[in-house]
């Protein structure tokens, strides 16, 4: 029923690893809705995943830190469509487009200072109230 998913060139989520279960859906489909087993639930045993550094097994397990069971194992449903082949492509989507995240590095972040002209503002501002308290000043003597 299931195969491997090819992520990225040596980055592959085997048959074994993943585990379908078929389930009743909910919302809109009449009678069909009581009927036909049309939701996905994608289980996903993350140790499995091949061809994860470190780095990115981590922002893997960062990423779907809130979608783990009690076993360990990422979970993802699919209801979208009322065609259980397609909702099992479409969780089979979401899991590869969820590790392909992973993958990208998140760029460094670099300290900056505020911009000149902000600076240059905040400078005129004190110099604003200064005077405006040096004005004061000279209106009590």
């Amino acid at each position: 029923m299931s195969r491997a998913i090819v992520v990225d060139g040596g980055v592959r989520v085997p048959e074994s690893a993943l585990h379908v279960r078929a389930v009743r859906a909910s919302g809109p489909g009449g009678q069909n809705v009581n009927k036909v087993a049309t939701k996905v639930d994608l289980r996903v045993e993350l140790d499995a995943v091949e061809g994860l550094s470190e780095a990115a097994r981590a922002r893997l397990a960062h990423l779907c830190r809130h979608r783990l069971d009690a076993d360990g194992r990422l979970m993802i449903s699919s209801q979208a469509t009322r065609n259980q082949a397609r909702n099992l492509d479409d969780a089979r989507e979401k899991l590869r487009a969820l590790i392909a995240a992973a993958l990208r590095e998140p760029r460094p972040r670099r300290a900056s200072g505020p911009p000149a002209r902000a600076r240059e503002r905040r400078l005129e501002t004190k110099k604003r109230r200064g005077a405006l308290k040096r004005e004061r000043a000279r209106d009590q003597d």
